[in-house]
């Protein structure tokens, strides 16, 4: 008789086997999406106005830790990285004091295509004024934590990179304002920036309480008292982890890492909640975040998960529209096939075409 049985024996190669199929899935999209070296256009400098707080113009650890500075984080890869042109253009454009902005770049440490090198020498290229940094991120912190979810992208790891902003940003900076890449600002982001946070909020975003909180979670879940009573009290609404203002000094000395890493951890033991990175913010934060308003995340704009609609814009004013969802702005006009709002990201693209005459 065998000490144990054969299945034990397959485990952890069956393990193995998943976690680079989903490393495989995410680099295979990455690398048809990057098939031509993608080239982008300068930007244009802008300046900030006279009564923007000066910042003394260096590389060095004090502007980096400058109170008046407005600290911005993104992810950069290969397949987001001309959404990516496109919003830091935006939140420049728009800014009053664009020479204020730092931005805070988070990269796959393991993908080639999304080498750190490769696209810090883009962004310096495209914007030879920006004042950023780019962080290497280890895939192999989540690969094995990730659940699959009802769309690839959602599934790569660099999605997942949110959870640990704290840890690779400098401690000196307390504040930051997360942004996915598949948007465009038409206001100032220190507007956003400048959110309060209140006594004991570590993050700030727009809630959506006509959402069906429920739908994000599995009926193990629900079933579970001992799961579901962690909303006890806390009235729970769905909130976008596309747009967030962060306190990183309350994230740190809270440890919010751990406690997301936590229910992903149980997520891989008993399936509790569907759509990848978003269910384990909800855990922790929703019902215990400062409010912003609707007008600064018209998202949804790249239409559902699985066939990407076009769709309208929220009722109300717009501060940032955000193209979350299948469909992005620019695939459908590479498509030829737009739905009426990608003209408002059309304005905002970089990429430098075939047909662009040289000077």
């Amino acid at each position: 008789m065998p000490n144990s049985p054969p299945q034990q024996h397959l485990l952890p190669s069956l393990l193995s086997l998943i976690l680079l199929l989903l490393l495989g899935q995410c680099l295979f999209t990455k690398t048809n999406a990057t098939t031509t070296a993608q080239k982008f256009r300068e930007a244009p400098k802008f300046y900030n106005s006279p009564s923007c707080p000066s910042i003394p113009i260096s590389s060095s650890t004090m502007d980096l830790c400058s109170d008046q500075a407005v600290h911005v984080a993104m992810t950069l890869d290969a397949i987001y990285l001309r959404g990516s042109m496109a919003a830091i253009l935006s939140v420049l454009q728009h800014s009053s004091c664009p020479e204020n902005v730092f931005f805070h770049f988070v990269t796959s440490s393991s993908n080639s295509i999304s080498n750190p090198n490769n696209l810090t020498h883009i962004i310096s290229n495209s914007f030879p004024y920006l004042k950023f940094r780019v962080y290497p991120f280890d895939d192999s912190a989540v690969l094995g934590l990730i659940s699959t979810s009802i769309r690839a992208a959602l599934d790569c790891a660099l999605n997942y990179a949110r959870n640990y902003l704290a840890d690779l940003i400098p401690p000196c900076v307390s504040r930051i304002v997360y942004l996915d890449s598949d948007l465009v600002l038409v206001d100032d982001i220190a507007k956003l920036a400048a959110t309060p946070l209140g006594d004991q909020a570590v993050l700030a975003a727009p809630e959506y309480c006509n959402a069906n909180f429920t739908s994000y979670f599995t009926p193990t879940f629900w079933s579970n008292p001992t799961l579901s009573l962690i909303f006890a009290g806390r009235s729970a609404c769905y909130f976008n982890t596309g747009v967030m203002v962060i306190d990183l000094e309350r994230w740190r000395s809270g440890d919010y890492t751990t406690k997301i890493v936590e229910w992903m951890e149980l997520q891989k033991r008993m399936r509790i909640y569907e759509l990848g990175s978003l269910p384990p913010f909800l855990l922790v934060f929703a019902g215990n975040i400062a409010p912003v308003d609707h007008r600064w995340n018209q998202h949804g704009l790249g239409g559902d998960n699985f066939r990407g609609l076009c769709r309208d814009l929220h009722p109300g004013p717009a501060s940032l529209l955000h193209w979350s969802g299948k469909g992005k702005p620019w695939a459908r006009l590479d498509g030829n096939r737009p739905c009426p709002l990608d003209a408002l990201w059309a304005p905002y693209d970089l990429l430098q075409t075939q047909f662009a005459l040289e000077s």
